[in-house]
């Protein structure tokens, strides 16, 4: 069961059934309901007009036997006294039920002359039975409403089933009557069982016309997801990342969908080819020191007394710099984030600019979240940068900038070209080519410098400096202040 309903498209279809199977049989049981209600109260005012009818020829003392309402062929009726006693019933009626009086034969009746004197008007209204509750009426009046209840008759051997109605009368000769007559409710059961079996015949009919559409519809509407699992398939198992999933020409949630995984996909393959292009370059960077301090080991090991020891000593620096550097980059790509402790940007910026020549401090106390060794390293791969193409001075400001802390590290030097700040962040880019690797460096401070600075929810931008030189400025946000999400 679970594997038939397993995909999106069998679960969409059987709710989309489930919800209008149920919205069918609550309608359908209303309209079945309200149709009986309907139907049920005509037959009531029915059988109340025939009530009505005899009780008015009973007002107007119409002797029982010339009452007109008891010929009727399918109206049963019954006229009864005070004391239940049945006093007239229709000529047909062979059986009655849910009138309360079930004999169809009327008790004998006395004459006029024995009613009038066994019973005066004055003891009628003694001894009638009646109590204070019940509604007083005048020798020929006819009781307002009536009482209504269902039962069944046998007319000329024929049952069915009736709604009958209850009227009472006040008669000026027999005292109060009640007069019980019906109404067939054939009709009304005709019209149920009819809608009943229309329902019962239309409804799975709708319903499998439901589940039809909402399987077709379900199918086309995830018929370009289709296309995206497979397609998101193949690229896994050809691992080429310049394939793309194809996208619906829509501006639904399915078209949103292809675009970010395509976005995603560009972003992973860009991601791949850094760190292709990263391991390249860091091969690259790696060959130049080690060949030369193997060349110096072996020189050394066939000429002892032309050991470069400084040289080895140099080399084995720049590569233990290096794999510094390499492993740094490493933990910042895997998502390392910052200790939250707090730093003064202004102390650390006169202790990272201590014994550097050139170098001025213009700093105002500043405090910031983050790791103090990682923004030591930001301030002296900038100080570092700015000691290669610097003249003769280097100023290092730290301020107050809104809720951001502002550090900008200038030189009087060259400055670098509009169209090179942004690539200079690249990882081992040089712009100067010529320039050698040993006063240049491996191309990854900058890059470092950013990422940093990136980790820690702030920007580092290359700019213009008053002097001439290059400008290059951290934001951080202060000390307490949201950080939100890493910038770009």
């Amino acid at each position: 069961m679970s594997r038939l309903f397993g995909s999106v498209r069998s679960r969409a279809t059987l709710g989309a059934t489930l919800v209008v199977a149920v919205a069918l049989v609550a309608a359908g049981a209303a309209v079945l309901l309200s149709l009986r209600a309907n139907l049920t109260g005509e037959a009531g005012t029915r059988a109340e007009r025939s009530a009505q009818a005899v009780a008015s020829e009973l007002a107007a003392r119409i002797p029982l036997d010339k009452l007109s309402g008891l010929d009727a062929e399918d109206v049963p009726v019954q006229i009864v006294d005070e004391d239940g006693v049945l006093l007239a019933a229709s000529e047909d009626l062979e059986r009655i039920s849910g009138t309360g009086t079930a004999e169809v034969t009327p008790a004998p009746t006395r004459s006029g002359a024995d009613d009038d004197r066994d019973r005066g008007d004055d003891d009628r209204d003694d001894d009638s039975g009646r109590s204070g509750d019940d509604e007083s009426l005048e020798p020929g009046e006819i009781a307002q409403g009536a009482s209504y209840t269902n039962g069944t008759a046998t007319i000329d051997g024929d049952t069915e089933d009736y709604r009958f109605a209850a009227v009472e009368v006040e008669t000026p000769d027999r005292g109060r009557l009640t007069v019980h007559a019906g109404s067939p409710l054939a009709a009304e059961h005709s019209a149920v069982g009819t809608a009943l079996t229309a329902m019962l015949i239309g409804f799975p009919l709708l319903l499998g016309v439901v589940a039809g559409v909402t399987w077709l519809v379900t199918g086309r509407a995830l018929r370009p997801v289709e296309g995206i699992r497979r397609e998101m398939a193949a690229i896994t198992a050809s691992e080429d990342l310049r394939r793309r999933v194809p996208e619906p020409a829509t501006h639904d949630e399915i078209a949103r969908l292809a675009r970010t995984t395509n976005a995603t996909l560009a972003a992973l393959e860009a991601s791949v080819e850094r760190q292709r292009s990263f391991v390249a370059d860091a091969s690259h960077e790696l060959r130049s020191p080690i060949a030369s301090l193997r060349t110096q080991l072996e020189v050394a090991a066939a000429h002892p007394e032309l050991l470069d020891l400084d040289g080895a000593v140099e080399d084995t620096v720049r590569l233990q710099n290096l794999a510094g550097d390499l492993l740094l980059l490493a933990r910042l790509d895997a998502g390392e984030r910052p200790v939250g402790t707090r730093v003064d940007l202004a102390a650390l910026a006169r202790e990272e600019a201590a014994g550097r020549e050139g170098v001025t401090v213009e700093a105002e106390p500043v405090e910031v979240s983050g790791s103090r060794g990682q923004l030591g390293r930001v301030l002296a791969n900038l100080l570092d940068n700015a000691e290669r193409h610097a003249r003769e001075r280097i100023t290092v400001t730290v301020r107050r900038e809104g809720g951001e802390a502002v550090v900008g590290v200038a030189d009087d030097g060259e400055g670098v070209a509009q169209a090179d700040r942004e690539r200079i962040f690249e990882r081992f880019v040089r712009l100067d080519a010529a320039r050698s690797r040993d006063d240049g460096g491996a191309g990854l401070g900058l890059a470092i410098a950013r990422d940093v600075a990136v980790r820690h929810g702030g920007t580092l931008t290359a700019g213009a400096a008053p002097a001439g030189g290059a400008l290059f400025e951290l934001r951080l946000p202060l000390a307490g202040a949201d950080r939100g999400a890493p910038r770009a």
